[in-house]
């Protein structure tokens, strides 16, 4: 396979992601702070599975570029969650309700991805046959999910990371780190985009998950050896 049809695979599948899994992310968190007792998102329409609700322009270029990036955080008011938990861990569960979401989305597309690589093998078609487009778009899409949470998951703002993270943090350095919350997401782009800082830990993480995934979709690969 050519480089320049890897890549055109590769553009293509951060697209779908950017329309489907993007949305799926923002929703979550929207969802669970619903859940939880804050409707802000849905009285601002972002209680919603359509694209355009979501999509952060910067968040957006990076995902094409980098295969990382976010969408527009969904509005939260946490004096307004129930008094069954506090304010610091309905952020963080609302926090994590995101990559959560990527990380689900990554399981039902490696069973999908799985079942057309059984189709692939079973009919003898090749990566530029549909069967294997269509496969090997779906394995970029587990990826860049397993990756969307992972890089998600950074404990640093505007990252859903910082929120979890914070949860475990006395309040008085939680607040010390937010003075300079404006800041730290220029500092994350120039570290993403220019330097090779996080390239060994996000792939080492995204690895160790996508391998996780794998094991726990197995009962596919069984199932195949039974049909070929």
């Amino acid at each position: 396979m050519g480089f320049s049809i890897y890549s055109m695979y590769q553009i293509f599948a951060r697209i779908v992601v950017l329309f489907t899994s993007m949305p799926v992310h923002e929703y979550a968190h929207g969802w669970m702070a619903h859940k939880l007792g804050d409707d802000t998102a849905y009285q601002q329409g972002r209680l919603d599975l359509n694209p355009l609700a979501h999509l952060d322009p910067l968040g957006t270029i990076l995902l094409l570029f980098t295969g990382f990036g976010w969408a527009r955080p969904v509005p939260v008011q946490p004096h307004r969650f129930n008094r069954k938990i506090s304010m610091r861990a309905g952020v963080a569960l609302t926090s994590l309700a995101g990559p959560a979401a990527n990380l689900l989305l990554a399981l039902i597309i490696m069973v999908v991805y799985k079942l057309f690589a059984v189709a692939v093998i079973a009919t003898g078609a090749t990566i530029t046959m549909p069967l294997g487009i269509v496969a090997e778009i779906l394995s970029m899409m587990v990826s860049i999910n397993v990756g969307l949470a992972v890089f998600n998951l950074l404990p640093i703002p505007p990252l859903d990371g910082f929120n979890i993270f914070s949860y475990f943090l006395p309040a008085k350095w939680e607040y010390t780190i937010a003075q300079y919350s404006r800041y730290l997401p220029m500092i994350l782009l120039v570290i993403v985009m220019g330097t090779p800082l996080l390239d060994w830990p996000l792939s080492f993480l995204s690895g160790l998950i996508y391998r996780l995934l794998d094991f726990a979709t197995g009962w596919v690969n069984l199932i195949a050896r039974f049909i070929l």
